[in-house]
């Protein structure tokens, strides 16, 4: 009798301790995903994307180039980067894509670096955050409307997020002149 006593006492130990850890695991792996909660923050006044964590903490910040055109982007073609809050919506690669600027230089190989990151913006397909071919665009109203980083700052940035971050991309003085005037 005494065997099974300790018997149902051990299972009921092992049922109870493996639930237990069971939820504690479970919770562990909901408060990781806070804690690498994070947000994609780009100025285009500072011309500068910061990824903040959930405490406010930066842990990745690099200069970038935006649309050509200062303003909201309104329209495919206008050159201009959208203002507002949008998501993620994939990272693809992008390392043999090509481009042609319509500069007379035809397809570019490498315009978009090693990775595309590209971002849910209502009315507009085509938006994200890549590389370039031309580094000594970035910190300058250079690009067709994405935003542009170095391809080493590009491949850093990659490692740290995943769809579906959130990305705040803010105006700068000049873009507020010019979405007032509208």
């Amino acid at each position: 009798m005494r065997q099974i006593y300790m018997c149902v006492l051990l299972l009921l130990v092992l049922v109870l301790g493996g639930t237990l850890a069971y939820r504690e695991y479970r919770h562990r792996q909901e408060w990781k995903k806070v804690q690498n909660a994070s947000i994609i923050l780009i100025s285009k006044q500072d011309m500068r994307l910061r990824l903040i964590d959930y405490k406010g903490q930066e842990l990745f910040s690099a200069p970038v180039a935006t649309g050509r055109n200062p303003g909201n982007k309104q329209k495919q073609g206008d050159m201009k980067t959208p203002e507002g809050v949008f998501q993620v919506a994939d990272i693809q690669d992008a390392s043999e894509w090509k481009h042609d600027f319509g500069d007379g230089k035809g397809e570019i190989s490498g315009a978009y670096g090693d990775y595309f990151i590209r971002l849910a913006v209502p009315g507009h397909k085509g938006i994200g955050i890549h590389g370039t071919h031309l580094p000594e665009s970035i910190g300058t109203r250079d690009s067709e409307g994405c935003i542009r980083l170095n391809n080493e700052d590009l491949k850093r940035l990659v490692k740290l997020i995943y769809p579906p971050l959130t990305v705040i991309i803010t105006p700068a003085a000049l873009d507020e002149t010019v979405n007032n005037a509208k």
